[in-house]
């Protein structure tokens, strides 16, 4: 039996504490936010209770699937027809089957047929490792010509990279095809699912399982240090105490890491530093009217400086109101990044309006905005090879946070897969 500090409350920390008590250790769990969940926790926005920063799932999240049996809440997971829309040069047109993109304006058909057969084999591969070395926006040329690209690909790259744009791997864009490309009913219909109750449902759980088997889960606790001694874990600092441990996860971003793990090697901490991520502030609006019929819809618009938006409620049901997520990735240097949130709800509802005329001010009821420094890793050709191994260098200490899950793109799912490897692990 081992004693267990985990660093961060998301997901990943939490079925991490989860598994490591199944095994018999001793776990704490040290969260310096005021509630669980990480990016999947909830807020209160107007009386709805609601993600911070929009989840969904697909037929292939088996991890998620799999935690959700053994902790008895199989039965919330709900899965229902969704649709795309791609909004272009000022209208609103279907998208995400074969009738939608042979309908589609704005593609020739030797075009619309070579990104379509591109679309396909992606969902049928199953080695990416080649793709490793190769840059995304070369393969989606190579595929679908340059066409393709200006349409449909660079407005949406540009807006989610800026300046990393030209430098993102084609493994990563390919896991983003095929996870959902996947999830479908037939190749006319796309199916999605939620959870009943939101992500919260499942945070909930896990605290609730965490707890009855001994472990604890502190909130506002900020680890200010991983100790260690004789290249061994030692235990950690927290609000200015030392707590002695013998095994430390971590889930914090990884570039943190040189300033939280001072007996690092200096070439271990260069690695951290050199990973380059990108921010997010995810306004989030509640209305009285839906904007689409969608649940999600790409932006190609030069009014529009967002690649697109997530209408959730067309996803999970939430009654009379209309939940519209419209997330701004860009660089945290990015003069926007220091907006106020009144700036940011202004402007993502003016884009609302664009997308539908028939939304009027009096329609939005309620607005807030989500911030992360961290959201988005930027995955370069032979990002493979930048990564760090889970395992560090300092016996007992594991580092994980969503780049690891590379080629997959972030979510639940991979954020418990690599939890129960790490826990079992630890000996």
């Amino acid at each position: 039996m081992t004693d267990v500090a985990v660093i961060g409350a998301g997901a990943m920390g939490l079925a991490a504490a989860y598994h490591l008590l199944k095994a018999g250790h001793r776990v704490e769990v040290f969260e310096s936010d005021d509630r669980p969940g990480g990016m999947a926790a909830h807020f209160d926005l107007d009386g709805l209770s609601i993600e911070r920063f929009y989840h969904f799932i697909c037929k292939s999240d088996q991890p998620t699937f799999a935690l959700m049996r053994e902790l008895g809440i199989e039965d919330q997971l709900r899965w229902r027809p969704t649709s795309m829309g791609y909004f272009f040069e000022g209208k609103l047109h279907p998208w995400g089957d074969p009738v939608s993109l042979l309908r589609f304006p704005h593609l020739d058909l030797v075009s619309k047929i070579r990104y379509g057969l591109h679309a396909f084999t992606s969902t049928k591969r199953s080695d990416w490792r080649k793709l490793d070395h190769v840059r995304a926006d070369d393969w989606v040329r190579a595929w679908g010509g340059e066409r393709v690209w200006k349409v449909l690909w660079e407005k949406l790259f540009t807006l989610k990279f800026f300046e990393h744009s030209h430098d993102v791997s084609a493994a990563w864009l390919w896991t983003r095809i095929k996870r959902v490309g996947t999830s479908r009913r037939s190749i006319f219909q796309e199916e999605l699912g939620y959870i009943e109750g939101g992500s919260e449902t499942l945070m909930k759980r896990l605290v609730e399982r965490i707890e009855a088997m001994g472990g604890r889960v502190h909130l506002r606790a900020r680890v200010e240090r991983i100790d260690a001694e004789n290249g061994a874990v030692s235990g950690i600092t927290v609000d200015g105490a030392h707590r002695p441990f013998a095994a430390v996860i971590s889930t914090v971003p990884l570039v943190l890491l040189p300033d939280l793990v001072p007996a690092l090697p200096e070439p271990v901490k260069a690695q951290y530093r050199s990973l380059q991520n990108i921010g997010v502030c995810c306004v989030v609006h509640k209305l009285r009217r839906a904007v689409t019929k969608d649940f999600w819809v790409n932006t190609n618009d030069p009014r529009i400086e967002v690649p697109g938006l997530v209408e959730f409620s067309n996803l999970r049901p939430l009654g009379p109101d209309h939940i519209v997520f419209t997330p701004y990735y860009m660089p945290v240097t990015h003069p926007k990044f220091a907006w106020s949130d009144e700036a940011l709800i202004r402007e993502s509802f003016d884009y609302l309006k664009m997308i539908n005329p028939a939304v009027t001010d009096a329609d939005r009821l309620a607005s807030a905005v989500g911030r992360l420094r961290h959201a988005q890793p930027v995955c370069p050709p032979g990002y493979l090879e930048m990564l760090p191994p889970v395992e560090t260098a300092i016996r007992g200490l594991q580092v994980a946070d969503t780049s690891t899950y590379y080629p997959e793109d972030r979510g639940i799912s991979e954020s418990v897969r690599v939890a129960q490897e790490m826990a079992a692990r630890v000996r």
